[in-house]
């Protein structure tokens, strides 16, 4: 399962500025970092008069734009996409995704604290929550935090989830065919893992599943 860390805190905190710096030093190391970023309010990024606009405004459900450098899915839903969904929905060659907000998302997270402009700590009792990047750091609101990062440091941020989420997490998996087992590499390893954890996690009471076992029997040729 690829990584996932939400950067969360109060509007204008900083959020998409800590995320660039992080993702400079990411590219950097040649680490491969996606984001997502959760919009309450909406968002629209079709230009009017442009054929992909023109082609969502005529009726397509969805619509995916390709270049030679790179592709853009558009796509209408039925309801909201959970963090899990969207995860599924991302390429599966990436070490880590980074997300702007989903702070109730049961995922790992890093608040933004800032001096003159953050008053309470949004997920001081959120079990997620990993540690908090301030420039307040005398501020008692921060007591009890496990780790205090310096805002003003993202490459302390980057290390810690280098160290911790992208060294460290390498998912096991193990498959076996007629009671023998399959070889895999690294790569195929890891789009099975991600691929099977994200779509088990997305069922409802399977959110937190810590080891997942699946049968599967050819009624066909037994």
């Amino acid at each position: 399962m690829i990584p996932v860390i939400s950067i969360v805190g109060t509007s204008d905190c900083g959020k998409t500025t800590l995320i660039e710096k992080l993702l400079k030093y990411f590219n950097n190391k040649n680490l491969k970092v996606a984001t997502i970023k959760h919009d309450v309010h909406g968002f629209d990024v079709d230009k009017e008069g442009k054929d992909t606009y023109r082609h969502k405004q005529a009726g397509a459900y969805t619509v995916i734009i390709s270049s030679p450098w790179k592709f853009a899915l558009i796509s209408d839903v039925e309801k909201e996409l959970t963090l899990d969904q969207l995860t599924f929905k991302l390429s599966t060659d990436v070490d880590l995704i980074l997300t702007e907000g989903f702070k109730s998302a049961n995922k790992p997270k890093i608040e933004i604290f800032r001096k003159g402009h953050s008053k309470k700590l949004l997920c001081k009792n959120d079990p997620t929550l990993l540690g908090v990047a301030t420039d307040d750091f005398d501020n008692p609101e921060l007591k009890g935090v496990k780790n205090i990062f310096d805002l003003n440091k993202p490459e302390e941020i980057a290390d810690f989830l280098i160290a911790h989420y992208i060294e460290k997490k390498k998912r096991k998996i193990t498959i076996t065919v007629d009671g023998k087992p399959v070889h895999m590499k690294d790569f195929v390893a890891d789009i099975v893992s991600a691929t099977t954890v994200s779509m088990i996690k997305a069922l409802k009471g399977c959110e937190n599943a810590k080891e997942i076992l699946i049968k599967i029997k050819d009624e066909q040729n037994s």
